[in-house]
Order: C-alpha cells, then sequence, then structure tokens
C-alpha cells in the first residue's frame, strides 16, 4: 500500500511541475493537460523547464536527486538550459533547519553542543541530498567540518528502492534485453550503495583508506578524519578549504593550469581504478574543490566518501588489458576479451565481434575530447553487446557511472583534452609492473612465508605422496617389491609431483633470495 501511495506521489509530481511536456510535447495528450491543470493549481508552470525539473527531482527525494547529478554532468546530451540548473542539486539542496540539526548531534554525542564545539555555524555550507554540512572548531582550537544525515532518510530511501525492485521484476519478464541487463542485480548494488551512504561511519572509514592511499601521489588532498565525533549519523572531519572545480573562470584567474588539472583528473582515477582497486564513485563537481593555498596550489580536494567502488584483482586485470587494447585499437584483443571472460557465449565469432567493436570505435581515435562522447560510445557498444548477447557486469556498474562523471569533469575543464592518450602511458606503465620483474619480485616477497613454511613439511608431503602412490595400504603390510611394482606402475605420476615438489623448493630458494635482494635495494 505504500508502494502504491509513492508512485501515486510520483506520477503527481510529475504533472505538477508540468514535466510531461519534456516527454510528451510531440503527442496530442489533452487529457493530461487538462489533469495537469487541476494537480497544478497554485503553481507557476510559465517556470524555466529546468527549474521545474530540478524542483521535480528535489521533490522526489534522494535517488531522484542523485539521478538529476548524474544527467547535470552530461552537457553534451543535455540543453545548456537544463544542464545549468541540474548543476544547482550537487551542492544546493535545500538545507533542513539548525534546529534538527543540532538536536540530531546532540543526541549522537549524548552531550550538549557546547560540550564538544567552541563554535558551530548554524547556517549550513552545503546541503545534499543525504546530508548537510555545519563548519565549527573543536574545544582544541581545531577547524572542522560537521556532516549530519537530514531526519527520515531511509524510510524514503526503502520505498523508492521497492518500487525499483519491482519494475525491474517486471524489466525481467518482458523484455530479454531486460535479462541481459540483469537489472535485479543492478538495483541490489544501487540499494548497498545508498544504505552504505545512510551509515557515516562507514564514509568516514572509507575517506581514510582514500587518504592512506593517495598520499604519495600529491595531486589530491582528502580530509582527515575526527574519530573521536565520528557516529552512524555525524561524523566530525578536518575542515578544507578550497575553490568548487566547476568555477573555472575564477580557478584561471588564479593562476590554476587549467589543462594540467583536466589531465591530473585523469590520472587521479586510473590511479585509483587500477592502482587501488578502490575509488571515489561519485565525482560530481559539488564532491571536488580545487586548493588556492600556496602550499598544496592547484590539488584537488575530494569530499563525501558516501559511495566508493571497489575491484577485485581480476576485474582490474581483465579491464586494463581492454583498455590498452582498445587504446592500440588491438579490436581483436578486445573481442578475444569479451569471450576469454565468458561475457559472451562461447561460440561466438571473435571476426563477427571484432569487426563490430571497430565500427563504434574507430570514429573517435585522434579527435579531441570536445569531439567524442563517450556516452555516444557507450550507446554504440550497448546496441552492439545485445546483439552479441553480452551480459552486463552489475559490479562494474559504478565504474562505467564515474567513467563518466570523469569525462563530464574533464569537458568542462579542457574541451581539448585527448583522454586516450592521457591515459594510455599510465596503462601500459601499471601493466608493465604487473607483469614485469618489480611485481615479479614483489609476489615472491609476498609468498615467502608460504613457502618457508612448506619447506620443512617437504619430506614428510613426498612420504605421504609416495604411500598414495603405493596403493594406499599399510607401509607395514606390503614388501619392498611390491611396493616397488607400483612405483613403476605410476611412474609417470611420481616423477610430475616430485618434479612439482623440487622445482616447488627452487622456487621458494630464489623467491626468498629475490625477496630478500627486493627488501635491501627496492626498485625505483
Amino acid at each position: 500500500m505504500r508502494n502504491l501511495a509513492r508512485l501515486f506521489f510520483i506520477a503527481f509530481t510529475f504533472l505538477r511541475f508540468g514535466l510531461d511536456e519534456l516527454l510528451l510535447s510531440s503527442f496530442e495528450h489533452r487529457w493530461l493537460q487538462a489533469l495537469r491543470r487541476i494537480v497544478s493549481f497554485g503553481r507557476n508552470l510559465d517556470a524555466p523547464r529546468g527549474q521545474r525539473l530540478r524542483e521535480a527531482l528535489e521533490k522526489l527525494g534522494p535517488i531522484f536527486v542523485k539521478f538529476g547529478q548524474v544527467l547535470s554532468t552530461r552537457r553534451d546530451l543535455l540543453p545548456t538550459d537544463i544542464a545549468d540548473e541540474l548543476a544547482r542539486l550537487q551542492d544546493d539542496v535545500p538545507p533542513f533547519p539548525a534546529e534538527q540539526a543540532i538536536e540530531f548531534i546532540e543526541r549522537a554525542f549524548g552531550k550538549p553542543l557546547d560540550a564538544v564545539f567552541a563554535h558551530f555555524e548554524r547556517e549550513p555550507v552545503a546541503s545534499a541530498s543525504i546530508a548537510q554540512v555545519h563548519f565549527a572548531q573543536l574545544l582544541d582550537g581545531r577547524e572542522v567540518a560537521v556532516k549530519v544525515l537530514r531526519p527520515g532518510m531511509l524510510r524514503v530511501i526503502d520505498d523508492d528502492l521497492a518500487l525499483l525492485r519491482k519494475a525491474a521484476v517486471w524489466v525481467e519478464r518482458l523484455s530479454a534485453d531486460g535479462r541481459r541487463l540483469k537489472p535485479r542485480e543492478v538495483v541490489a548494488e544501487f540499494d548497498n550503495y545508498l544504505h552504505d551512504e545512510l551509515d557515516l561511519v562507514r564514509e568516514a572509514a572509507n575517506a581514510t583508506q582514500l587518504r592512506r592511499n593517495m598520499a604519495g601521489l600529491q595531486l589530491v588532498m582528502i580530509p582527515e578524519m575526527v574519530w573521536d565525533y565520528c557516529t552512524p549519523g555525524v561524523i566530525v572531519m578536518e575542515r578544507m578549504t578550497g575553490v568548487p572545480i566547476s568555477q573555472i573562470e575564477r580557478l584561471r584567474e588564479a593562476g590554476v593550469d587549467i589543462p594540467k588539472l583536466a589531465r591530473d583528473g585523469v590520472t587521479i582515477f586510473f590511479t585509483q581504478v587500477f592502482r587501488d582497486g578502490f575509488f571515489h564513485a561519485d565525482m560530481h563537481p559539488g564532491n571536488i574543490q580545487i586548493s588556492l593555498d600556496p602550499a598544496t596550489f592547484g590539488r584537488y580536494i575530494a569530499l563525501d566518501f558516501g559511495i566508493v567502488g571497489t575491484l577485485s584483482q581480476t576485474d582490474k586485470d581483465y579491464l586494463a588489458q581492454n583498455f590498452i587494447a582498445f587504446f592500440r585499437r588491438d579490436y581483436k584483443r578486445v573481442a578475444e576479451l569479451h569471450v576469454e571472460s565468458g561475457w559472451v557465449p562461447a561460440g561466438t565469432r571473435v571476426d563477427a565481434l571484432e569487426g563490430a567493436i571497430r565500427a563504434v570505435c574507430e570514429p573517435f581515435f585522434d579527435r579531441p575530447l570536445k569531439e567524442i562522447s563517450l556516452g555516444q560510445v557507450l550507446l554504440r557498444l550497448f546496441q552492439t553487446s545485445r546483439r552479441f548477447n553480452v551480459e552486463i557486469q552489475p559490479q562494474l556498474v559504478l565504474l562505467q557511472k564515474t567513467l563518466l562523471n570523469v569525462e563530464g569533469l574533464g569537458r568542462q575543464l579542457d574541451p581539448e583534452l585527448d583522454l586516450w592518450s592521457t591515459a594510455k602511458p599510465f596503462l601500459e606503465r601499471w601493466m608493465s609492473e604487473q607483469i614485469g620483474w618489480r611485481a615479479l619480485a614483489e609476489r615472491l616477497r609476498d609468498e615467502a612465508p608460504r613457502y618457508a613454511k612448506l619447506l620443512p613439511e617437504l619430506p614428510r608431503l613426498i612420504h605421504d605422496a609416495l604411500e598414495r602412490t603405493a596403493g594406499g595400504a599399510d607401509p607395514a603390510s606390503r614388501n619392498a617389491t611390491q611396493v616397488l611394482e607400483a612405483l613403476l606402475a605410476e611412474q609417470g605420476r611420481s616423477n610430475r609431483l616430485l618434479r612439482a615438489l623440487f622445482h616447488g623448493a627452487l622456487g621458494f630458494i630464489l623467491g626468498a633470495v629475490a625477496a630478500q635482494f627486493w627488501l635491501r635495494w627496492p626498485m625505483h
């Protein structure tokens, strides 16, 4: 019943803000026009369409706001007036009253506000779909930012997700393409990400991990968490001061190298994805600032870590090989990787898939970013994948979303940026580190404890193997001749086993030597 009421509210809001004209303007729908006049009584439908769309998304809640945030970065796909208005969703969502925030903070910490803060700014500095942020000063003088969850978020999100789950079931029932896209799995992933955002302790932990990973890169700054004041509903962190990345003219006037900023953004993204397998997955402009402090001038400042993506080593290797094959225009290798990974049926003709991928990607190479729409490339690849029954991988949905965000940021910063040539050297260097001597030494060093444990057990393992080879009977009950006959009968198996054990011992010795060499003389 609650889901039905929510569905009615969505339809009501759709009509009340006059959004039907955005989709149905080319159709005769007089009954909709009449219904809209009734439900929109008292509203000014002459307001700009972008404003009405933004206000409707705000009214519908956090899931719809996040959808608008993603759309706002795609200026190549949206009219300018709509893109400009949706950009306000990134950091200009109407705040909730300061009294509610203070009450929530005091309840979370179990003490009065002035027992924690020497000063607390009642006016929020930022208000987003899930939470809002207030600046404050701790009793020890540290300048901090206080993030507070919006009241009643869990119930609203659960209602919308329930509708999405039902819609996913119907899509799978009614469409073969829908089943291939695995909508129920995608909704389940989205469910996890949104509920993770509602646990601010998890966000604080994400920020701490990213801060540790990015420490040596000197390109991005992550706020330090004040763990004494981090709870599921309220977190306190180091206050960061910067200029929103969307204010490009202000950054240019301050002397920031905008093209370098665009290249640095690509480097940060690919480092997080392929080196760490742990990346900031909500990189819209409202979460990115640029430092103008002389000590950190021109560095990125990342904010809001409620959504992060993770990739396994297998995912990273596969994606890196795909990217490099794309950059080298080795479409046959791309097709082979799709078959090897099981993303397409085993009987798929590699040459046919290769030709289809070439037709999609070749027109986009050697062109500046302003002439390339990754959204259009993905759309054409989607059409191709439908023909070859490619299965969509739900664990990569966040990566695809983040890649679109990175493209949107790059397009705003430097329309001349060549995404392909910027990323290619990084990926080639990363791959060489995965398969070169340095990678071998690191892996041997990591495996050395296992080899050290295995080596003393080799005699017993050999003895046990010989007993199994002899038939598994009690050695005391078998004479030497019988054992010899059994060993000769299984000579090939025994020899392979002994060779494997010998090579294992030799590998341990070489690995230990290489690990010691690596520990004393690191290869930089």
